[in-house]
């Protein structure tokens, strides 16, 4: 098991500790891997057949899709960061060593979603540790059967 203060220093350990999560959690876990200056997204300035970085080093990017409800994917960057999507909601710049206790606090029932009256919206809150949160805005249309359940 991977805990919080555990460095994810790779593309490929944060993919090995969201196979762990999705073992822990009976989920299936489906992984697409893009690898070279010419085929990761934020790379799209890399020329022709050109697969390394100007440095020399060789840029890896994933993209985790889970199975079950809620539905979850992950787009891990070699820059250290990730784009979580919880039932469509994105969540941008989520620091890759947070990607394991995010994953838990969403498949382990802590995530919810925040009602605001006025103006009216929501906010999905995801838990992490150190009483820190990341919380997302999300329009009035976008809920879910999984959101709407968690709506508080």
């Amino acid at each position: 098991m991977i805990s919080r203060m555990d460095r994810l220093p790779t593309t490929e350990a944060a993919v090995a500790a969201c196979r762990a999560i999705a073992d822990e959690y009976a989920r299936e876990m489906e992984v697409t891997h893009d690898i070279g200056a010419d085929q990761t997204s934020r790379r799209t300035a890399a020329g022709v057949g050109v697969t390394i970085d100007p440095d020399g080093s060789l840029p890896h990017e994933a993209f985790v899709e889970f199975g079950g409800s809620p539905r979850v994917t992950v787009r891990l960057y070699p820059e250290d960061d990730a784009l979580i999507a919880v039932e469509g909601v994105e969540c941008p710049d989520i620091p890759r060593d947070d990607v394991p206790a995010f994953l838990r606090s969403v498949f382990g029932r802590l995530a919810y979603v925040k009602a605001r009256r006025f103006p009216p919206g929501y906010f999905l809150v995801v838990p992490l540790p150190g009483d820190r949160t990341h919380k997302e805005y999300m329009p009035l249309i976008s809920l879910s059967p999984w959101l709407s359940s968690r709506v508080r």
